[in-house]
């Protein structure tokens, strides 16, 4: 009985260490807006956007939820990375609903637009009233324990090759390059990121478009390889380079989409035929994409009238990671990359 009681403690011990080390990356069904909450194995945490401002108290209501289940009292870094509605919410709401320490943003609102400007005043208000910061190409977020460096704010990008990376990207003379859509400034000012945890790596770009991801992998690759690629613009067509995506051969793709908005059936090919690409994981069944362009329903969040579900990420220093659907508990494990 003492031999299978040490086991046991053993075995907890075991596990105690690996949520200690581990990032936690919860994906947050607002229903085509963008929501991502991040630990890490400090303990601190970070609210990448936080979904649509309606209907009331929706999608903050979600966010709490999610930060509650995470274990935590606080958020210690809010990040917008722009200011379209889908992503910046409702930011005083949240302030009163959840404690925050810190708010990150691109910077002064730079897109002309009444509709802009009202919200944007309201999140400014809030946040010029406690600890907050702009950040460019090349910064760090401080949050303990992970890497969290800046790849692209507010229309520019890093200039020069992450360590390790700087390969030629040979898709680059064979893809043609998007024009750019200044129809749609706003989604070009997102904040983009890249988390590394020791050899584990997670792209998100928030709602950069193709031809400013273009700039990122050609003609050399200035990101290098992922393990988790967060699909920018909720997976639409827009978003979707094709070189991007042969050059950072991440191993899963997760889509921040709804029902009706994003999974574009344009995007599923070009995802699900790109180098490395072992699984298209979905916060929502996309209806416009059909069976032959959504994943396993295993692989969805929410389908049908389910909402609110999260897709959850657990990843590992040693590159291995762990993503579980919140809506039936189906859980897949990825190895460390051979």
């Amino acid at each position: 009985m003492r031999v299978v009681r040490v086991a046991l403690l053993a075995a907890a011990a075991v596990c105690a260490l690996q949520a200690a080390n581990s990032l936690e990356t919860y994906v947050i069904d607002v229903e085509g807006g963008k929501a991502v909450l991040l630990v890490a194995p400090s303990g601190d945490s970070m609210l990448y956007d936080a979904g649509w401002p309606f209907p009331a108290g929706r999608d903050n209501g979600r966010i709490v939820e999610a930060a509650k289940a995470a274990g935590l009292k606080q958020i210690d870094y809010l990040v917008i990375s722009h200011y379209d509605i889908d992503h910046l919410g409702d930011v005083p709401a949240l302030l009163a609903a959840f404690p925050v320490k810190h708010i990150v943003d691109n910077g002064s609102l730079q897109t002309p637009g009444r509709q802009f400007e009202d919200r944007y005043k309201a999140f400014a208000a809030a946040r010029d009233a406690m600890d907050h910061m702009s950040v460019k190409p090349g910064d760090k977020i401080p949050l303990r324990g992970v890497d969290v460096t800046v790849l692209e704010a507010a229309m520019k990008g890093i200039q020069t090759a992450l360590p390790g990376a700087g390969a030629p990207n040979a898709s680059c003379a064979t893809i043609p390059v998007k024009p750019e859509r200044t129809s749609d400034h706003e989604d070009n000012m997102s904040i983009g990121l890249l988390f590394t945890l020791g050899k584990f790596r997670m792209l998100d770009l928030a709602d950069l478009e193709a031809f400013y991801e273009y700039k990122l992998v050609c003609p050399d690759n200035l990101i290098g390889t992922v393990d988790v690629y967060n699909v920018s613009v909720h997976a639409q067509e827009k978003g979707i380079s094709g070189v991007l995506e042969q050059a950072i051969r991440a191993r899963v793709a997760v889509m921040s989409n709804g029902p009706n908005k994003g999974g574009d059936p344009a995007s599923w090919p070009i995802l699900r035929g790109a180098p490395g690409m072992e699984d298209i994981w979905q916060t929502h069944f996309s209806n416009a994409g059909g069976p032959a362009n959504n994943p396993p329903a295993d692989f969805i969040a929410n389908i049908d009238q389910t909402e609110g579900k999260w897709l959850h990420i657990s990843a590992q220093p040693d590159g291995s990671f762990t993503v579980t659907n919140s809506r039936n508990g189906f859980t897949k494990t990825y190895k460390v990359r051979k």
